[in-house]
């Protein structure tokens, strides 16, 4: 590890302005950025600490929407949601060990936006919002590609909203060591149609599966889908499984997830 400043803002006003740095960087839960600064991929000189903001670490529902603050940790969306949102509780509770749950936070998860990570396979099929100190972003148009979000240097993501839908689930065929998803797949059913949501499996990372969606729309059970088959074609190839490995599982997961909701 090498030197670098740590700052504890007590306010978003406070690590905006901390953030303005151009060597700053907002640390959460620190479980990607740390270790990715042991191994010097990167070499910020300011980290900006979000946990210990007022107002950024609770999880509510009213409305029909489920709101996670930034900093709130994964332990902290599986209970907040328990009640409200199940199946976005079973999967924060499903992310990593308990040791990764305490620690890590839903914001730091989005803002890295992982190609294996959960949160973004929930948050697209909930047509849900990222909340930053300038605006509010949807789903739809907040990833941009692995590692690539719509956030500008020095945004900081506040709060995350969920549309709870009337019916979802989230199935996950893990990587046994990290517990990333070699191929996770959301489906949530809202009252204006079906959404699907697939992390783990693309070169461009998480996506929605459109034919799924109209499919399901029709007919909201997994036979829906049984005849239908994802391109292997720029998904993700390496020493887990196959491009042509990850798209049957694409199919699988839809099928397991649709039939859990049901």
């Amino acid at each position: 590890m090498y030197d670098f400043e740590l700052v504890k803002p007590s306010s978003v006003d406070e690590a905006v302005k901390a953030l303005a740095d151009e060597d700053a960087q907002a640390l959460g839960g620190g479980q990607t950025l740390i270790p990715t600064m042991k191994q010097r991929l990167a070499s910020p000189g300011r980290l900006v600490s979000t946990l210990g903001i007022s107002g950024m670490d609770g999880v509510s529902a009213e409305g029909g929407v489920l709101t996670a603050g930034g900093a709130a940790t994964h332990g902290a969306v599986e209970k907040g949601a328990a009640g409200s949102y199940p199946a976005l509780a079973a999967l924060a509770g499903n992310i990593g060990d308990p040791a990764v749950r305490n620690r890590g936070t839903i914001g730091g998860s989005l803002a890295n936006n992982d190609p294996a990570a959960c949160y973004p396979a929930a948050l697209l099929a909930s047509g849900g919002t990222v909340v930053t100190d300038k605006r509010e972003i949807d789903a739809d148009d907040y990833f941009q590609g692995m590692f690539t979000t719509a956030l500008d240097e020095g945004e900081l993501i506040t709060a995350v909203k969920f549309t709870i839908p009337e019916a979802a689930n989230y199935q996950k065929f893990e990587q046994p060591a990290s517990r990333f998803a070699l191929v996770g797949v959301f489906v949530a059913r809202h009252a204006g149609g079906v959404r699907v949501a697939v992390t783990g499996a693309s070169e461009d990372g998480v996506f929605r599966w459109t034919e799924a969606e109209e499919a399901l729309g029709k007919d909201f059970s997994a036979a829906a889908v049984s005849g239908l088959s994802v391109p292997a074609e720029g998904m993700i190839g390496d020493l887990h499984g196959t491009p042509e490995y990850r798209a049957h599982l694409v199919k699988v997961m839809t099928g397991r997830a649709v039939a859990a909701a049901s």
